[in-house]
């Protein structure tokens, strides 16, 4: 890739609507606010014109992509206060890169659909609005594939390979550790064992990268770490979109929550 493409993004988003609650969470997210807050420093005059976002949170028979100009919200949490169902991320849509994206997984032979409705989950604007809180670059979604499949999502983000120099920036928005009955001291080992293999992972040369990721379920607490992998399959998308570049830690903590060992990476 050009020094003008942009890098891709792993982005370990964190819990519901937690940047509109940071009072309450007191410092629990100070950490993820200040590297999602870092990554325009990180991308310097690389100001995208577009973020695509590949999200944990919507799951099609086939890739799904957002195609409004102006995505509504889509508050899919539970038990936060009221507020948190009115709030607003305004960041406009784009048509235009919703088709480029739909153009070229078709071009790799991998059918995916527009979806004029679809708008922000948290996994968008919770990780968004740190990054551009004003709002003002346009972002579109993309839809995990049913079946979860590693290797299918790797090749998901090669096809987008291109965007990286059209000035689109790619990041897959999921958690590094999810098990949601294991969120806090019973999940602390299992987090640790698995982000530790984790880390190790991104920092091998590309081709060994690859292929202990398409085996991720043999690394150890795997299966602990994530009883289902939706929140683990936009690592794969990121990273195929730039599998020859190096990966870099930009985010880590050792006790997220309290106990859970969790990162968020860039490749390029």
């Amino acid at each position: 890739m050009a020094d003008t493409a942009l890098p891709t993004y792993f982005l370990s988003h964190g819990g519901g609507p937690w940047p509109w609650m940071l009072e309450q969470y007191q410092g629990k997210y100070d950490a993820l606010k200040v590297s999602l807050e870092d990554i325009p420093r990180q991308l310097g005059e690389r100001r995208p014109k577009a973020v695509l976002v590949v999200t944990a949170h919507w799951e099609g028979r086939e890739p799904l992509i957002s195609s409004s100009a102006a995505p509504p919200m889509i508050y899919d949490y539970g038990g936060f206060p009221d507020y948190t169902y009115e709030i607003q991320y305004g960041a406009p849509g784009s048509p235009q890169v919703a088709a480029r994206v739909q153009q070229l997984l078709n071009g790799a032979g991998i059918a995916a659909q527009l979806d004029p409705e679809r708008g922000y989950d948290h996994g968008t604007f919770s990780a968004m609005q740190p990054i551009y809180p004003a709002a003002d670059v346009p972002v579109v979604q993309l839809s995990l594939k049913q079946g979860l499949d590693p290797a299918e999502h790797m090749a998901i983000g090669r096809a987008l390979a291109p965007l990286r120099s059209e000035g689109v920036l790619i990041i897959g928005s999921g958690l590094s550790y999810h098990n949601l009955r294991q969120f806090g001291p019973a999940g602390a080992a299992a987090s640790h064992q698995f982000d530790a293999w984790l880390r190790q992972t991104m920092a091998l040369p590309p081709a060994q990268r690859t292929a202990q990721l398409v085996e991720w379920e043999r690394a150890p607490a795997a299966r602990t770490a994530h009883p289902r992998e939706e929140h683990l399959l936009p690592l794969m998308v990121a990273m195929g979109a730039a599998e020859g570049d190096a990966a870099a830690i930009v985010y880590h903590e050792d006790a997220f929550m309290g106990s859970l060992a969790v990162s968020s990476f860039r490749f390029g």
